[in-house]
């Protein structure tokens, strides 16, 4: 569908629903700022869809127009820039800055790609270095760019066995998507979740509970994934062979030394990675919040005497403009759940529906969502809030719902614009690359996979970690 085809669609929607709840007598049971709030919802979610408008504009423009229609108040839109997930994804990019400058990354990755003697090897150790890298870089599209180098190094040791490029190329940004979900700073849309769940039920994930929940998830889907690329990218004859990645390969495409010894810096570095990492998990032992861990981190990876970067410098790595689309939505949730919107957008599902259908459906429409909303953030700000207000009237745990939603929405891997990191590796000059019909032949395979896995895991494995499907 052509982008205008798709504005005209979204506008045709949004403005008849628009046109409905401005009538009194339609949904008698709706009140003033339900229907202002549906209404600013709609008219959003048509610009995220059919408009090349940036999503954080649109966001701040919702958000302003529900404070100004007094459905929420501006200490609600504003006090959102302090919630402490805010807080946390910016010192964890200021971490991320001061272990990219010592490149420690290159070392990381000569270390366990190089052990690699076949092809299967190497493609699952990059794999795992890939989901390493989700507790040192937050967002995808900051781990896509740290991981490029490396991906360019492995290509051309292997520019004389050119599917085995396209097939690293391919793996790079679908192990970085689905990995994501490892950890609480993997995306901003988990910290949207746990907004959304704090604002509506009182319920809040914490560093350690996601880590418990997602990790295990993080690692079998990725891995999986591993195998469909490799199946699907190449055959038999490409991947037998050995293959040999040394480390001076690797150094050709790095500014910073990945073998010999480790400079001050770098040590320096790794400890306090290590530290803030141990302190986040141990959260439930000394109950110091992970944004408080995160900002002592910052501020010693800043410091004159300690750090490896300046705070300048690091504060510009920071996507400033994600934070405050996190910001916005995460007002427009507030509105969505206080004025009774979302609670009356669900009251008319069916009563009956199981916990199996009703995550079935979640998963299956999150799964497809990035066919009509490209960005993860802005799906999970439209899905979220619908999905905790429907699973307390399914009787399903809105926890274990909000979180599969999350997690299938990680997927988004059918077209190079579905997601940056995609975009990212699908053209890179002098290096060959995937099509957009090796994309959807991975897809194929993928998709449903990647559902089931998420549906397995929320019936099967998180209720063993005290996360059960029902309340």
């Amino acid at each position: 569908m052509t982008l205008n085809l798709r504005l005209a669609a979204a506008l045709c929607a949004a403005l008849s629903l628009c046109a409905l709840l401005a009538v009194p007598a339609n949904f008698p049971g709706l009140g003033g700022d339900a229907r202002l709030t549906l209404a600013v919802f709609a008219l959003a979610t048509c610009a995220w869809i059919g408009t090349p408008i940036d999503d954080t504009y649109i966001a701040l423009g919702a958000g302003l127009a529900l404070t100004a229609t007094g459905v929420i108040s501006s200490d609600t839109l504003f006090g959102t820039l302090g919630d402490a997930t805010v807080w946390l994804l910016i010192c964890a990019f200021v971490l991320a800055a001061a272990v990219a400058r010592t490149g420690l990354a290159g070392r990381a990755a000569a270390f366990l790609v190089g052990g690699a003697r076949t092809v299967r090897q190497l493609t699952h150790l990059t794999t795992a270095a890939l989901v390493v890298t989700a507790f040192a870089v937050p967002a995808t599209s900051g781990r896509a760019a740290l991981a490029l180098p490396v991906f360019l190094a492995l290509a051309k040791a292997l520019a004389d066995r050119k599917r085995l490029v396209v097939m690293l190329a391919l793996l790079f940004p679908t192990v970085i998507l689905l990995s994501a979900v490892a950890t609480l700073i993997g995306a901003g849309a988990h910290l949207i979740t746990v907004s959304v769940l704090w604002e509506a039920t009182g319920d809040r994930i914490g560093f350690t509970q996601w880590l418990l929940l997602g990790l295990p998830l993080a690692v079998t889907s990725s891995h999986l994934a591993a195998e469909a690329v490799l199946l699907t990218t190449t055959r038999r004859a490409d991947r037998e062979g050995p293959v040999h990645i040394t480390a001076e390969e690797i150094q050709r495409h790095s500014d910073r030394p990945v073998t010999g010894p480790w400079t001050q810096a770098e040590k320096r570095c790794a400890l306090l990675l290590a530290t803030v990492v141990a302190l986040w998990c141990s959260e439930p032992l000394h109950h110091v919040s992970p944004a408080v861990v995160a900002l002592i981190g910052a501020v010693v990876a800043s410091s004159p005497a300690l750090g490896t970067v300046g705070l300048k410098d690091a504060l510009k790595t920071v996507p400033w403009s994600l934070l405050l689309f996190m910001a916005a939505t995460m007002a427009m949730g507030v509105a969505l759940a206080d004025s009774g919107a979302a609670r009356w957008l669900v009251s008319g599902l069916p009563g009956h529906v199981g916990p199996a259908v009703f995550l079935g459906v979640v998963v299956a429409v999150s799964t497809a969502a990035h066919l009509v909303l490209q960005s993860r953030s802005a799906r999970s700000s439209v899905l979220v809030p619908l999905v905790v207000a429907a699973a307390v009237g399914a009787g399903v745990n809105p926890v274990t719902a909000a979180l599969a939603s999350t997690a299938a929405a990680g997927f988004c891997h059918t077209l190079p614009a579905s997601a940056k990191p995609v975009t990212l590796f699908s053209d890179v000059p002098g290096v060959p690359t995937y099509t957009p019909r090796d994309l959807l032949r991975l897809s194929a395979v993928l998709a449903p996979l990647t559902a089931a896995l998420v549906l397995f895991f929320a019936a099967a494995v998180w209720p063993l970690l005290g996360v059960p499907v029902t309340r």
